[in-house]
């Protein structure tokens, strides 16, 4: 079977940079172009970091394209703590030789997609800013990828930036609350997949995952830049929550759901994005029980809801956390 094409849209980040390189190394797939947003760090940054984890991955022809400096109506806020100061923890890069795109990220969204109708799997792994702008120009963006799957949200636990919210919606509740009227507007099938905290939090990289990955070649640029990365983001989770061992797997987990949707069991619903709250703005609020047909609601409170997101609720943590280790491990071998 061919590789199908794949776009990601990122705000590079470590983990951001780990689901790169999975793409990278996955052969049921083309990686087509990654588009930036700001994020976890600035967009100057977010360029950098993508281009040169591409460049460790041997993949300096993938096309880069730089996208919103800001969310939506908010200051920008980034994640320095969690991915350090320039959003790679501890890995120095050198400056990348490939240049950005000349298309911005939203032309480059559209023009990809309406070129491929019904062929692009296309995966968020940062805020929602881009894909937002994207369906302001062209509505019809989303009914024209093959798939759409967002690492985003927290669905029925706690978040990780306020306590019930997720930081790639939380960093623009207003992207992601217009990325769902459009899905409401024009029913997609499938909806889109939203890989949340739910399960991204089981799926954990070790130190020892991290060895077995570099194992073949520990010297190379490819695996000094996993291992810094690696490294200074297993601190960050450990001092925090030192029974997890090392940090989650959040954004390499999309795009290997994209890839292979076996990997999670889902719930279709409707959900909400919180946008006034105090302790909860940002907060991605799923109806599972369909609590607007509920007697007490009816004529008073929450109004017909569709379905727009499939949640996931499981997932295979033995299969997948495998298969990530192999892949990357055989990328650092192919790139030594």
């Amino acid at each position: 079977m061919d590789a199908r094409p794949l776009i990601l849209d990122v705000d590079t980040g470590v983990d951001d940079a780990l689901a790169i390189l999975y793409a990278a190394a996955s052969p049921e797939v083309d990686l087509l172009a990654v588009t930036c947003t700001n994020g976890n760090v600035p967009l100057d940054l977010v360029v950098r970091n993508t281009l040169a984890v591409l460049e460790a991955a041997g993949r300096d022809d993938v096309e880069v394209a730089a996208g919103a400096t800001a969310p939506l109506i908010e200051a920008p806020k980034h994640g320095y703590e969690i991915h350090g100061p320039e959003g790679l923890g501890d890995a120095s890069v050198p400056p990348p030789i490939a240049e950005v795109s000349t298309r911005p990220a939203v032309q480059l969204l559209i023009d990809e997609v309406t070129a491929h109708p019904g062929e692009i799997l296309l995966v968020s792994t940062g805020p929602l800013t881009n894909v937002a702008l994207a369906l302001r120009e062209d509505p019809s963006l989303l009914d024209l990828v093959a798939s759409y799957t967002l690492m985003a949200g927290a669905f029925r636990g706690r978040g990780n930036t306020l306590p019930r919210s997720e930081a790639n919606v939380w960093f623009d509740p207003e992207a992601a609350a217009e990325v769902l009227a459009d899905v409401e507007r024009q029913p997609l099938d499938p909806l889109p997949l939203a890989i949340g905290l739910d399960v991204t939090e089981d799926v954990v990289l070790r130190p020892a995952d991290v060895d077995a990955i570099c194992a073949p070649a520990p010297g190379s640029r490819l695996a000094r830049l996993i291992r810094d990365a690696a490294a200074f983001y297993i601190a960050f989770e450990t001092s925090t929550r030192p029974e997890v061992g090392g940090c989650f797997l959040h954004d390499p987990l999309a795009v290997a759901a994209a890839i292979d949707p076996s990997l999670v069991t889902t719930a279709t619903c409707h959900v909400e994005i919180e946008l006034e709250g105090r302790h909860t703005r940002g907060e991605t609020v799923a109806d599972f029980l369909e609590m607007w047909r509920h007697p007490l609601n009816v004529g008073y409170g929450l109004a017909q809801a569709p379905d727009n997101l499939r949640a996931a609720l499981q997932v295979d943590e033995s299969v997948f956390g495998s298969r990530f280790v192999e892949r990357l491990r055989s990328l650092v071998e192919v790139c030594a």
